[in-house]
This record gives structure tokens, C-alpha cells and sequence, in this order.
């Protein structure tokens, strides 16, 4: 679908009030329940409101259509993602190599498998929306957060921390479609967590100087 035939994406106002932010927050929550029940071809706003105890008026008030939500409900989403590495990293400063590595991958799989549920839909609204710039922001703000943690290690130095930061985002980023096409089981969380962190490890012990 290209950037012409698509409906505006812009929600139409931000809840500034605590009541208008719980509205939102329910909005969004019910999003989530109908994407789960109903798949994203038969979500629609009404069902959404339905939902989510409001008016279809109400809804209306801060997302001009349904693909506004769905692109509301992604952008939430990887802003999660970018969140949790943006924690960890910041929680992790001045730690050696070999916990640098298991703690980003551990932050980005476990808020991935927060909504693990939902990733085939979401997997489905990233392609059917223009999602580029939704994506670009979180992997920017995940890049600089795990440069700046490289940095810091306590056991090493890195001749060009913005390039390895950027391929250890562009792997864990990368890693979306194959999660997002369908429901990852525990099991499946944790083999990734155990094969994503001896793979970072290695490529960081790699790419350093010892301190």
C-alpha cells in the first residue's frame, strides 16, 4: 500500500487530564482484546468502543480511523521495545562484556514477550501501514543507548562502539519478523535469549581491546 492511499495516521488530539489518559489507556486495551479475539481484518472502531466501554464519538475524538489506531497501538508498542533496551543499558553502565551482552538481549525479548499474543497482528499492521519512521525511532534510540553502554564496559574498549551498537540493533530489530509471524512460546523465548546472548557475547569479546 503505498504512502498515497493511505488514511491520516495522526491521532487527532493527545489526552492531557487524568480522565482523558484512562479513556486512551482503555481505548488501547481494548484494541489489544479485539486484535486477539477478532484478528486485525475484522477489528473495527466500533467493536473497539464497544470494548472499551466508550462511545464510537468518543473514540473518534482522538483517532480519525481505524488504521490511526492500529498505528497508535505499533507506535506504543516499539516505544516499549526502545524503552526496555533504553532501561537496561542505563541500569547496566560500567558492567564487563559478558553482561552487557545477556542484559540487552534479556530487556528486548522479555517486553517483546510482554505482548508476544499479538505480535502476528502487529507483525501484519507494521506491514499494511507505513511503519518506517515508527521503526527508525526505536532503533535509533536503542543504537545511542547501547553505544553509550559500550562505552562504559568495564573490561574493554571498542575502536567504533556506534558500528557494533548498530549491528547488535540491527540484529535484535531483525528478529521481528520472524518472532512477529506467530505466537513465540516460552520455550522458544528462552532458546533465543540463550542463542542472541552467546552470539552478542562472541561478537563483542571479538570487537574489543582489552582494558
Amino acid at each position: 500500500m503505498g504512502n498515497g492511499s493511505l488514511p491520516p495516521l495522526t491521532p487527532r488530539k493527545s489526552p492531557r487530564q487524568g480522565r482523558s489518559i484512562a479513556t486512551v489507556d482503555a481505548i488501547f486495551e481494548a484494541t489489544i482484546q479485539v486484535l486477539l479475539s477478532d484478528g486485525p481484518t475484522r477489528l473495527n472502531t466500533t467493536r473497539v468502543a464497544r470494548r472499551a466501554g466508550v462511545s464510537v464519538g468518543t473514540l473518534y475524538q482522538y483517532f480519525p480511523n481505524k488504521q490511526a489506531l492500529l498505528f497508535a497501538v505499533l507506535e506504543q508498542h516499539l516505544a516499549m521495545l526502545a524503552d526496555a533496551v533504553e532501561k537496561a543499558c542505563y541500569e547496566s553502565q560500567g558492567a564487563n562484556i559478558e553482561t552487557i551482552a545477556g542484559a540487552v538481549v534479556k530487556a528486548y525479548l522479555n517486553a517483546r514477550m510482554a505482548q508476544s499474543e499479538i505480535s502476528p497482528a502487529l507483525y501484519l499492521i507494521a506491514m499494511e501501514l507505513d511503519a518506517r519512521k515508527l521503526i527508525e525511532l526505536a532503533t535509533r534510540r536503542s543504537e545511542e543507548a547501547i553505544e553509550t553502554l559500550l562505552s562504559s564496559a568495564s573490561d574493554g574498549r571498542f575502536t567504533d562502539p556506534y558500528v557494533i551498537a548498530q549491528t547488535i540493533t540491527a540484529v535484535i530489530f531483525g528478529t521481528v519478523p520472524a518472532f512477529c509471524m506467530r505466537v513465540m512460546p516460552h520455550a522458544a523465548s528462552v532458546e533465543a535469549e540463550k542463542q542472541l546472548t552467546v552470539m552478542f557475547r562472541s561478537y563483542l569479546a571479538a570487537s574489543c581491546n582489552a582494558a
